[in-house]
């Protein structure tokens, strides 16, 4: 049984079996709602009306003929257009077409729990107030092309049962709500104009859509895509929090200004920048998410699902490492350059971490601070996390890392996918609950060659081991002077047995200055070079010399593979 409504009502055709009857308002000073007024008293009223007059027509029902007869006594005889003061339609029946078309709302138009059993048009219609649409059925085609929103604009648990357009729809702020909005069947949204922003929090959309939005936000939490969807937008951040992706959901930033609107409908936004910025796709099943030429420098990817089947196409940008250098104890220090996610950046801000190093040597942290400068400064330039949001642990990072690495080699990037490897590889290594023999190679893999992705580090230090083994072989490698054979003989009766023999090398002997000359650096260079390349270089050596070069040939090949590699996870393709 129907509950009474809260304003005065006609009640008329009441039953048994309801006893309401009509829900439409007393029409004022009459006893009836606009639909049952004797056609005498209806004609008496609608003659008093002017435009921008208020109407107040709440739960009344509407034929496609007594809609005309109200906005005829609305018109305005300068524009010919009915221009319509505040206007109450709150749970309205529309039986048939329902046209509003190019009519001028200067007060707020509330349409909330309105059935629209036909067509409700209202294309190039001008709401200059709040405009409520909140829970309405629209079971024909739905056409807002071409309308103006000037104040907020709630279609909050709508349903559109069939087609629905919004083409060059212009809504200014603070914005536009389709907060659990139904579209069943195919829509054409075609292009959003908004100052503010448009919250698609919770929609559906049952068959396939293709959006362009210009806003300063598009929030689709919990948005539902049954089908196909492709968004193209400007200037916003998106925010995709738990949506559902059951096919293909492209999001797109559009480089240039959408057909037709053209600059001028973006004057409420030329400040921003007109790139896209993705904050969060936690809860997201990934696998069919689609993101091209995104900014994801803030987006945070924890809680994701199937992460490593995401499509990241075209120019896609990451959160980056800072540029800060400083001191740590007594060495210096950068960061070095690289693709993060913020979640990296997180966790390295929390105030409560201390710096590599520091804990495990028994140095309490105070909680909130750092206790020595230096240990602030290696947080220096790391994105702390929002309020009310916590830091990952390392190996949370790490899985993140590998999910997100994954994606990119699936997608042939593989250079860009080898930063994801190196945050992969820290996390790893940071992770107190990996056995400390594991982060102790690590932390060798990071220091000789940043974990095969450092060409620099790596020469430096074959330069460096190449260095220390010439100045070896210079001091102690090289013999004094060249062994000469020498044969030796003895006499047996008529036989003479004749030995020659090659004497050890001599060890250098007198001051240093004297082993380091010219002649002896060519001769120890050429030696190391040889065992760079794993030859020999047939030297003479003593004991020492040999060893060292032993040394050379064991170390200095894999630094200079580890340089090769990092040459080729960058330009491979």
């Amino acid at each position: 049984m129907n509950s009474p409504p809260r304003w005065p009502y006609c009640g008329h055709d009441a039953t048994r079996d309801d006893p309401v009857g009509c829900r439409g308002i007393h029409v004022a000073g009459y006893t009836a709602c606009l639909a049952h007024l004797a056609v005498t008293d209806r004609a008496a009223y609608l003659a008093t009306l002017t435009p921008g007059a208020a109407i107040d027509h709440r739960g009344t029902p509407f034929t496609t003929d007594l809609l005309a007869q109200l906005l005829s006594g609305l018109n305005d005889p300068s524009t010919h257009k009915p221009r319509i003061g505040p206007a109450r339609f709150d749970a309205a029946f529309f039986a048939g077409d329902a046209s509003f078309d190019e009519a001028i709302f200067t007060g707020d138009a509330r349409f909330r729990e309105v059935a629209f059993t036909g067509n409700a048009q209202f294309s190039n219609v001008i709401f200059s107030g709040l405009s409520l649409f909140n829970e309405s059925a629209f079971t024909g085609d739905a056409s807002f092309r071409g309308a103006s929103f000037t104040g907020l604009a709630v279609f909050r648990g709508a349903k559109f049962t069939r087609r629905a357009w919004f083409d060059q729809a212009s809504f200014s702020s603070p914005g536009v709500t389709f907060n659990g909005a139904r579209f069943e069947t195919e829509s054409h949204p075609g292009t959003l104009h908004c100052d503010g922003g448009v919250a698609l929090d919770g929609a559906v959309f049952g068959a396939p859509v293709m959006v362009w939005i210009a806003a300063r936000w598009v929030s689709c939490v919990r948005t539902q895509w049954v089908s196909t969807a492709t968004l193209y937008l400007r200037h916003a951040e998106v925010d995709l929090r738990n949506a559902v992706v059951e096919h293909p959901v492209t999001i797109a930033a559009h480089p240039t200004p959408f057909p037709l609107t053209g600059r001028r409908h973006e004057t409420g936004l030329r400040d921003l920048d007109p790139g896209v910025r993705v904050t969060s796709v936690s809860g997201v099943d990934a696998a069919h998410l689609v993101l091209q030429d995104i900014d994801l420098s803030v987006c945070q990817f924890a809680g994701a699902i199937h992460l490593d089947q995401l499509r990241v196409d075209g120019w896609c940008t990451f959160a980056g490492s800072p540029a800060s250098a400083g001191w740590y104890r007594l060495f210096p220090w950068r960061w070095s350059r690289r693709r993060t996610l913020v979640e990296e950046h997180h966790w390295r801000a929390q105030p409560g971490r201390a710096a590599i190093g520091v804990r495990g040597h028994g140095y309490p942290t105070p909680p909130g601070e750092h206790p020595w400068p230096f240990v602030r400064a290696w947080a220096r330039g790391w994105v702390p996390p929002p309020e009310g949001i916590t830091a990952l642990q390392p190996a949370a990072l790490a899985a993140l890392y590998r999910q997100m690495r994954k994606s990119l080699e699936d997608g042939k990037n593989e250079p860009d996918a080898a930063d994801f490897y190196y945050g992969e590889m820290e996390m790893r290594r940071h992770d107190t609950t990996r056995p400390v023999a594991e982060r102790a190679l690590l932390t060798a893999y990071w220091a000789l060659s940043g974990y095969g992705l450092r060409a620099t580090r790596a020469l430096a230090w074959l330069v460096l081991a190449m260095s220390a083994s010439v100045v070896a072989l210079m001091l102690w490698g090289l013999p004094a002077k060249t062994p000469e054979p020498e044969t030796t003989g003895r006499q047996t009766g008529p036989n003479i047995t004749l030995t020659t023999d090659t004497p050890a090398p001599a060890n250098p002997t007198g001051p240093w200055a004297e082993r380091i000359t010219g002649q002896r650096f060519e001769e120890a260079l050429r030696v190391v070079i040889n065992s760079v390349v794993f030859r020999s270089s047939d030297q003479d050596l003593t004991t020492a010399g040999t060893y060292t070069e032993m040394a050379s040939r064991f170390t200095e090949p894999i630094l200079l593979g580890l340089a090769a590699l990092a040459i080729r996870g960058r330009v491979k393709r």
